[in-house]
């Protein structure tokens, strides 16, 4: 195969490339699906309804806030797949009304006539009894009246401001002389919107606060006749910006955005089906809407707070309830030891007990993955343990989006009021949490810390920090390298991951990181980092090449990677080219992607993913197969121009094997996934699959047991298993099932010889070192050990590993030679 394109063939053409904004869509669209999928628990669909609304209520701020901004000032610059601004705004909002009508229809006719079913009712106003009634007009007028501020709209007053995402009640009242007003009346957000009906049996009854109100209006507006209302709700553009490089203080330039966002355009009407052409004529002419922005939709006009049903105890609707467990490596520190800096500088002195984490962390990397792993007994521990152990000298952390109680915040300042050194990155532009970053930012000034808080012309999304430790041998750096926010609440919605290590050169990179954050330039040179916008494009890129290299010498060749976006679009050209050479390619895309799989001539090797299930996917996993030699990464950045080019972000390699055969196992449980994933087609489109008679299999399901077994099972150190019986292992080792089976030395040759051509040089390498005993263990030949257990060991057909040793959990430890093998089946089973 040769290195040039075939000349019908050209990849800046518009038709290879999908749309941003309709590929956004498309992830919502299966969002939505969880709500329609009657296979779910009633409450689970109830939850999905509400983050519908919530996902689609920022899309419409973002994304149609940004497109309508360019509309307005005459952008007609086509983005790669050949749009303007106005052409995508018009297929956005015209993908999207469907998905509205969608909603409403499967909460009406579906989800609220189910809940009845269960004795959880959502009541229309006319539907409650006289005495009901009675109850919430007493309730009505002690505690919702006095909070309620009608604003009229007529010759002695102006059109009213309306917040943004509030709903409202648009009133039309009659005077008299027959004159009309119009009158906006806000629903108070600081009362329930769900108002719980006294009942005298276990059945629960709600009425919506906007019927309450509605209802008892009279006492709101006396001596007028209410003539006609309607539910109505506004969504405000979220893009505004100001200009960093004139801005002298970037917290008040982010103040000042904040308040701007309040008055934005507005970019889209929701109002009842049912609506008075008056009230909504008079909007869409004072807003300056037009008419395809304008949602009429019945019934509800915002789910969000449907949210609560999921707090009642009726686990009989629910999914079953899932603690996130302690890693297997911390569970046996001793806590009275913890903090109190033994200093040991041997890592096999580590995990005998009164070890501190940093001992644990010394002897071998962690990797742990929420929400499978508690967040505060793994990295707030972390992060607490440095504050409060007297050898520790300083602390970094760059903090993205963090809980308004954050404890991470606290550790920091404890750390500070210890005498440490303590420095903070805050990024005050993470988009809806500028508000609670800018509280922390004072209270951590006010305590002393040094806080940097932005970078021109960058975001800061890297989600990373440093421990620096006096011990015996010297300074060591402890470094937490993650794909997810230092956030203990979305920790337990979101499956991340992170890798604790004290591997000096990934110390080094972020030392350099964190010296940018508060210096004058990023370093260009790093030791293993891939950090963006400086090294991580090109050190992307060039693995992606150097796998198509590989196929065109006719060498093994695969990208598997894992992300929440592929938006890139030079990225996306890489991988056309790479599969055009012959690169197997497998992409679990949760959310975005431009890339279409599957085209004639161009993409036929790549298959694209995406799994949406009860936490978020938002982990990223990078995999190149390298000739039988694999690289892994984990970090915080996706395949898109902002992560690469406009963000501070950094990316870890995986070294450690244990933690490599975890992610591999991660990999191909999104790939086995046959009940919450979704195949891509070629147009962009997306098919669930489907178990049909089969087994069905959960990804996160398998690793929520995972965890709970690795949790629960003494002498597992491994946060997951790397196994099980429903997943094809496909990567790094096992592509042929028949290898699980205990076997005799000729079936183990057998194996290896018909793995493939470039499987001699193992063959005779394997063969060579359990003949000759190649450095044996102190016990004699590693032969002798291996022949007296040989159900315990196997060869598997690996390019990375020539022996597997099964573990007493019922896992597998991989070894690269005899000796290495031989000494862990004498440990595990020398005293049998």
């Amino acid at each position: 195969m040769t290195d040039e394109l075939p000349a019908d063939i050209d990849l800046a053409d518009p038709q290879y490339y999908l749309n941003r904004e309709l590929s956004e869509l498309e992830f919502q669209s299966r969002v939505l699906n969880e709500a329609l999928d009657d296979r779910n628990p009633l409450l689970e669909r109830v939850r999905f309804l509400s983050i519908f609304t919530k996902n689609l209520d920022e899309f419409f701020m973002k994304r149609v806030g940004g497109l309508k901004q360019q509309i307005d000032a005459g952008v007609t610059e086509r983005t790669t797949d050949g749009r303007t601004p106005l052409k995508q705004w018009e297929e956005a909002i015209d993908k999207a009304r469907p998905m509205f009508e969608r909603q409403a229809e499967c909460y009406r006719e579906e989800i609220r006539p189910a809940l009845a079913g269960e004795g959880i009712h959502i009541c229309d106003y006319d539907d409650l009894t006289p005495d009901q009634r009675a109850e919430m007009r007493d309730y009505f007028e002690l505690s919702v009246l006095p909070t309620l501020t009608p604003l009229s709209f007529d010759p002695a007053h102006p059109f009213p401001f309306i917040s943004n995402l509030s709903l409202s009640l648009a009133v039309v009242t009659r005077d008299d002389d027959g004159d009309q007003t119009f009158t906006r009346v806000k629903i108070p957000q600081n009362r329930p919107r769900l108002v719980e009906v006294d009942t005298d049996g276990d059945e629960v009854r709600y009425v919506l606060l906007e019927e309450v109100i509605r209802a008892n209006l009279d006492l709101l507006f006396p001596n007028v006749e209410v003539v006609d209302t309607a539910v109505f709700k506004l969504t405000r553009n979220a893009e505004v910006r100001r200009n960093e490089e004139v801005a002298e203080d970037l917290i008040d330039m982010i103040e000042e955005v904040l308040e701007q966002r309040r008055f934005a355009t507005v970019v889209r009407l929701e109002i009842e089906a049912d609506a008075p052409a008056a009230a909504r004529d008079l909007l869409v002419e004072q807003l300056d809407l037009d008419d395809r922005e304008v949602f009429e939709l019945r019934g509800p006009l915002d789910y969000r707070e449907l949210m609560d049903l999921t707090d009642l105890d009726r686990p009989d609707l629910s999914l079953e309830s899932w603690t996130p467990q302690p890693h297997p490596r911390f569970s046996d520190l001793d806590a009275a030891g913890a903090g109190l800096g033994s200093g040991a500088s041997s890592p096999e002195a580590a995990g005998d007990g009164g070890d501190t984490i940093f001992d644990e962390i010394r002897r071998k990397d962690v990797l742990l993955h929420h929400p499978y792993h508690s967040f505060g007994d793994t990295v707030q521990e972390f992060l607490d343990e440095a504050a409060n152990d007297p050898n520790v000298l300083a602390i970094k952390a760059a903090i993205y989006r963090t809980a308004s109680d954050s404890k991470i915040i606290e550790a920091l300042i404890d750390a500070a009021d210890n005498g440490k050194q303590v420095a903070a990155m805050v990024e005050l532009k993470a988009r809806f949490d500028e508000q609670n970053n800018l509280e922390w930012v004072r209270r951590l000034e006010e305590e002393g810390i040094h806080v940097a808080y932005g970078t021109i012309g960058l975001k800061t999304h890297t989600k990373t920090a440093l421990v620096v430790r006096e011990e015996e041998d010297g300074v060591r750096l402890y470094s937490h390298v993650a794909t997810g926010n230092y956030h203990s609440g979305t920790a337990k919605g979101y499956v991340d991951l992170g890798v604790l290590t004290a591997d000096r050169d990934i110390g080094q990179d972020l030392v350099k990181v964190f010296n940018f954050f508060t210096g004058p330039s990023l370093d260009e040179e790093f030791r293993k980092l891939l950090i963006a916008p400086v090294t991580m494009r090109n050190e992307f890129t060039k693995c992606i090449r150097r796998e198509a290299e590989h196929a065109r010498a006719g060498r093994d060749a695969r990208i598997v990677a894992k992300m929440n976006a592929l938006e890139d679009p030079g990225i996306v050209e890489e991988l056309y080219e790479a599969s055009m050479a012959g690169v197997d390619i497998d992409l679990l895309v949760r959310d975005i992607c431009r890339l279409r799989p599957g085209l004639e001539g161009v993409s036929e090797t790549v298959t694209v993913r995406s799994v949406v299930d009860r936490f978020l996917e938002h982990s990223r996993i990078f995999y190149f197969e390298n000739a039988g030699d694999p690289d892994y990464y984990v970090g915080s950045a996706d395949w898109m121009t902002r992560n690469l080019d406009k963000r501070v972000e950094a990316i870890a390699p995986v070294e450690d094997p244990d933690i490599r055969e975890q992610l591999r196992f991660v990999l191909e449980l999104g790939f086995a996934d046959n009940r919450k994933a979704w195949e891509m087609n070629a147009d962009g489109s997306y098919d669930q699959r489907d178990p049909g008679d089969g087994h069905e299999i959960s990804m996160q399901k398998i690793l929520m047991d995972q965890t709970l077994a690795a949790s629960n099972t003494p002498g597992v150190h491994r946060g997951i298993s790397a196994s099980h019986p429903d997943v094809p292992e496909t990567l790094l080792v096992e592509s042929d099932p028949s290898v699980m089976a205990p076997r005799d030395d000729g079936e183990a040759e057998a194996s290896l010889g018909d793995d493939g051509d470039d499987r001699d040089d193992a063959d005779d390498t394997t063969e060579s070192a359990v003949e000759a005993g190649a450095g044996a263990p102190t016990n004699g030949d590693p032969r002798h050990v291996l022949d007296d257990f040989p159900e315990k060991w196997y060869v598997p057909s690996s390019r990375h590993y020539e022996y597997a040793v099964r573990t007493p959990d019922g896992d597998r430890d991989y070894r690269k030679t005899a000796e290495a093998a031989a000494r862990l089946v004498e440990k595990y089973y020398g005293e049998e």
